[in-house]
């Protein structure tokens, strides 16, 4: 049975691996390497055109991941890079030049946003934030300078999913790459580069890896583009630790059922906060009742564990009360792992296309893989609290 035969969750336990080329071991191993060594003047007079040149290239783990990624996103080719930022700021610069326009979705990730504002700027590319929303309606914005449309579905922070089918299909017609950060469905429930997409991103520090324990960014790409984004990778000397890429191709043989039960729990738990009082609204697309659930459900076959929603209470002191005595959700800045977390926004900072005024304080949840009960019960002591200040 061939890759093609079988089944997607079948792939992901049989991609990046190969027990044959490693005395039988089940996993690819560790290879940690600088040097590589040649055995004769030929061999290196041909290292050129060899896959495993010099560590910094890459090592047999960090290719088993590439492979890897390839088959999760459905790519001809693809990159792993040392964090979700730096995966960002290598697509953002492959298409950097003086005069160039970028369109970035204004529900983007920060700190896209800010290597727009900050580094490409100064190169002298502008950047025009556009509403997420928009859908073939950007052919609008779209100059002769234009040489990259940016998009995050469903976008940071508040979850608006972009129409990808039509902004690629303008896109095209203009003759201009497309580029998504994916991480919300990892790769998982969203294939976007089998609806044209040029180039799929993620911070494979979230799901790919699952535990929260690696920083970690990988990029798939068309056959077409891959040497210029290579060539930009390795001028910035990126390489990811073997160990990591280790780690992450362990994390996707649990993939198929992890991001099932994220899915599972995450809708249980935005079902519920939807039924309370304290609540003003709930942002998960792939509820029937929130406004993109129908371009979600067009385009996801699932969802993840990360949504939004807001809470009449914005006094930062009574706030306190909800959050430090959870129990089981922590506070960070990441999400995509075995664990719960939950984290007090503000949107407003980062956009400047459309206006974010949810008439409340704005939270962030991440659903982990703890008993939706416990969580639920977790979060109504949260708010019990609340009321008691």
């Amino acid at each position: 049975m061939t890759s093609d035969d079988m089944e997607f969750d079948t792939q992901l336990t049989q991609c990046g691996r190969n027990p044959d080329q490693h005395f039988g071991a089940v996993n690819t191993p560790v290879y940690r390497a600088s040097t590589i060594l040649f055995p004769t003047l030929a061999a290196l007079d041909a290292k050129e055109g060899a896959r495993l040149r010099y560590g910094r290239r890459g090592t047999p783990t960090t290719h088993a991941l590439e492979d890897a990624v390839c088959t999760l996103e459905q790519s001809e080719r693809a990159l792993v890079a040392p964090s979700g930022v730096s995966a960002i700021s290598n697509i953002l610069m492959s298409f950097a030049e003086p005069g160039a326009h970028f369109l970035v979705s204004d529900s983007s990730y920060g700190p896209t946003r800010k290597f727009c504002d900050f580094v490409l700027r100064g190169l002298g590319v502008e950047t025009t934030y556009y509403d997420p929303t928009l859908g073939e309606r950007i052919n609008e914005l779209i100059r002769p300078e234009t040489k990259l449309i940016w998009m995050e579905s469903p976008g940071s922070q508040t979850f608006e999913v972009l129409d990808v089918d039509a902004i690629v299909a303008v896109a095209r017609a203009h003759g201009v790459v497309t580029a998504i950060d994916n991480t919300w469905s990892a790769g998982y429930f969203f294939q976007p580069m089998t609806r044209g997409v040029d180039i799929s991103m993620q911070a494979g520090t979230k799901y790919i890896s699952g535990h929260s324990d690696i920083m970690l960014g990988t990029i798939a790409c068309t056959e077409e583009i891959y040497d210029r984004l290579r060539e930009t990778y390795l001028r910035f000397g990126f390489c990811v630790s073997p160990d990591d890429a280790y780690l992450a191709l362990r994390g996707l043989r649990t993939l198929p059922l992890r991001m099932r039960q994220h899915h599972a729990s995450g809708l249980a738990i935005a079902d519920w906060l939807a039924q309370q009082d304290e609540v003003i609204r709930v942002m998960h697309p792939a509820r029937p009742q929130d406004p993109h659930h129908a371009l979600w459900k067009n385009q996801f076959s699932g969802a993840s564990g990360l949504f939004g929603f807001v809470i009449s209470e914005t006094d930062r002191d009574r706030l306190a009360r909800l959050f430090d005595g959870l129990q089981f959700f922590g506070m960070g800045s990441s999400w995509g792992g075995f664990e719960s977390l939950l984290v007090p926004t503000n949107p407003t900072v980062y956009r400047t296309a459309t206006d974010w005024t949810p008439m409340g304080q704005t939270i962030r949840i991440h659903v982990g893989l703890e008993d939706p009960k416990d969580l639920i019960r977790d979060l109504r002591t949260g708010f019990d609290r609340l009321h008691d200040a």
